[in-house]
């Protein structure tokens, strides 16, 4: 047998070596920084803990608060499960703590100067 077949099936958009565009139903954009600290950045790169000991109070705020986000999203299962909706406030709470740990973790990994600020919102 010959590879690929010599007469391969022809649909519309398919075929042995191509593939339908796909469509994702999430857009992510990350605005680049205009300027950047390099005076953060000098000492970040061969002291990573810098960033980690500038991070300590938001660390300890975000801990407690993921584990409020535990107990929440639990008592969510169990009010989808019996009311078939995910209340919004939860929704927003866990959002809002999702959203904080990544701007946590993009300024230890070193993606942002600006520090997290204390808030779930954006």
């Amino acid at each position: 047998m010959t590879y690929p077949p010599p007469n391969p099936p022809q649909q519309p958009g398919y075929g042995y070596y191509s593939r339908p565009e796909p469509t994702f139903p999430v857009q992510f954009e990350i605005q680049r920084a205009d300027t950047q600290s390099r005076v953060l950045a000098l000492f970040s790169i061969p002291f990573f803990f810098v960033r980690m000991i500038a991070l300590i109070p938001a660390m300890i705020v975000l801990y407690f608060v993921m584990i409020a986000f535990g107990v929440v999203a639990w008592i969510g299962q169990w009010a989808v499960l019996f009311t078939g909706r995910y209340p919004v406030g939860m929704h927003e709470f866990g959002t809002g703590v999702l959203r904080w740990q990544t701007r946590v973790s993009a300024f230890m990994y070193g993606l942002t100067d600006r520090y997290p600020p204390f808030r779930l919102r954006p």
